[in-house]
């Protein structure tokens, strides 16, 4: 009756020391101050309205981003990295569990022993009579067989294995939306040098374009020199012309190679794999009518780098409660099962059978304040934790009044470029219809040919920057993430 009792005791489940988790509770502001701003935006007007950003780069309407996309969600190696490390997480609740279990081991021993001296002999056993050999023999043989189980509980009375489950479990949650961060920053990443590969081919365009006009231009003076209507000084100052355009291409197709290079790495393929697929331009896309931006009492749930935080304090929360165990008592319970005999045919015999049990508690008393500066060690690193939390809510606002500004200001700087661009042709026009009927110097031209190049260059560069603009904002607001048919979603807080 007492064994009952007291085995009964060692079941129940106890109390559970060290603190208990609560999600803190923070106070966002009611608007994103950036968005109020937004009337200005001639392109496109973040709206307030939450909406699905999984896939948010269909907005561009590019199949061929949206084929890299999606293939950089199927073979990007840091991605596998961040799968592979959830799936050890998962591992380490088992292993964080199974110290609750009890521990079960077969065991089993064979054992001969031989003495020329006999000194079982003077007990009147020993020798070879022991083993049924002729009384002649001389010396002792001894042989011994043993089998049998042993059994080991630690009973978890206050908790402290239930808290390492508990901070494992956390753990794995952050490793869920670690993996998920990765995919947001990877669409972002594929996005940015997609968008920028095709920003550095249209450039290459108008490079190109105007630098055949400027070679058409200077064939048409060089005719004119040759009849003695211009002098040397307009051919060398056009040829100085088209070659200074022609210096602009070199690093910008350097600069298409290393972006497709880029993009060939983050879709896990070989560098130049991608080469002869992305060198056809296509069209670059620079705003999107509407971008849905929520509330920022909507971003801290959607942040995947937020959660994270989150889920890395709770983990850091139950640690406080594994140390707060080793203050406490534990019990363990041993128990022996075995057949031991010096036959083993005859090994299994129910007279060679024993068991025996033992119950046995240990208290620490004394280890220099070990366990004492071990919980102030997890209590500092809770705090530590608590404050990463904060700063990635405050990093996650500021990236999106960030993008919210940068959005803005740059419609308006790609309509001052566009009507850049339209002044600088008329002026060229003007220009050269001058020179051509002596009332302007061909200086005048070039200045022209030079202001309408770099109006042109800056617009496809704001065209870029704009696109980019948008990939960041949507990063921002931690889009990009859908929960995988492959893993589980994170366990409930």
């Amino acid at each position: 009756m007492k064994r009952a009792a007291v085995l009964l005791l060692l079941a129940s489940p106890g109390c559970t020391v060290g603190p208990d988790y609560q999600e803190p509770v923070l106070s966002p502001p009611a608007s994103f101050q950036e968005s109020a701003a937004n009337g200005e935006a001639p392109f496109g007007v973040p709206a307030t309205s939450e909406a699905d950003l999984s896939q948010w780069w269909r907005a561009f309407n590019d199949p061929e981003l949206d084929s890299l996309v999606a293939r950089a969600f199927a073979a990007n190696l840091d991605l596998q990295a961040a799968a592979s490390r959830i799936l050890v997480a998962r591992e380490q609740e088992i292993v964080q569990g199974a110290a609750g279990l009890p521990t079960v081991n077969a065991t089993g021993a064979a054992v001969r022993l031989h003495s020329n001296s006999n000194p079982l002999g003077i007990f009147g056993g020993g020798g070879a009579a022991m083993q049924g050999a002729p009384a002649s023999s001389s010396g002792a043989d001894i042989k011994l067989y043993s089998a049998g189980f042993d059994a080991t509980w630690e009973a978890d009375i206050f908790g402290g294995v239930r808290r390492s489950v508990e901070a494992a479990r956390a753990g794995s949650d952050a490793a869920m939306w670690e993996l998920r961060d990765a995919q947001v920053s990877l669409s972002a990443e594929v996005a940015n040098d997609y968008l920028n590969l095709r920003a550095t081919q249209e450039r290459i365009a108008i490079i190109q374009s105007e630098l055949q006009r400027q070679r058409d231009t200077l064939g048409i003076i060089q005719a004119r020199f040759a009849t003695g209507f211009v002098t040397g000084l307009d051919v060398d100052q056009q040829t100085a012309q088209v070659e200074a355009t022609a210096a602009q291409l070199p690093p910008l197709q350097a600069q298409e190679h290393v972006l497709a290079h880029a993009i060939a790495v983050l879709i896990g393929v070989q560098p130049e794999a991608m080469s002869s697929e992305l060198q056809t331009p296509g069209t670059l896309t620079a705003s999107a009518a509407t971008l849905p931006i929520g509330l920022p009492s909507d971003l801290l749930r959607r942040r995947p780098d937020v959660r994270e935080a989150e889920r890395k304090l709770a983990a850091a929360t139950a640690q406080i409660g594994v140390a707060v165990a080793d203050l406490y008592p534990k019990f363990n319970l041993i128990a022996v099962l075995s057949f031991a005999g010096n036959s083993f045919t005859r090994l299994l015999s129910s007279d060679n059978f024993g068991q025996g049990g033992i119950a046995m508690i240990t208290w620490p008393i004394f280890n220099g304040g070990k366990t004492r500066a071990t919980i102030r060690i997890d209590e500092e690193q809770e705090n530590q934790a608590y404050l990463a939390y904060q700063q990635s809510v405050l990093r996650a606002l500021q990236d999106t009044e960030d993008a919210l500004s940068r959005y803005t200001t740059e419609q308006q700087r790609l309509v001052s470029l566009q009507q850049s661009i339209a002044a600088a042709n008329s002026s060229f026009i003007i220009a050269q219809d001058q020179y051509i009927t002596g009332l302007a110097t061909y200086q005048n031209v070039l200045t022209a040919e030079t202001a309408l190049l770099n109006a042109e260059d800056a617009a496809a560069q704001s065209r870029a920057a704009l696109a980019t603009d948008i990939v960041a904002l949507y990063k921002a607001l931690g889009g990009g993430w859908a929960t995988s048919a492959a893993l589980d979603e994170p366990s409930a807080q």
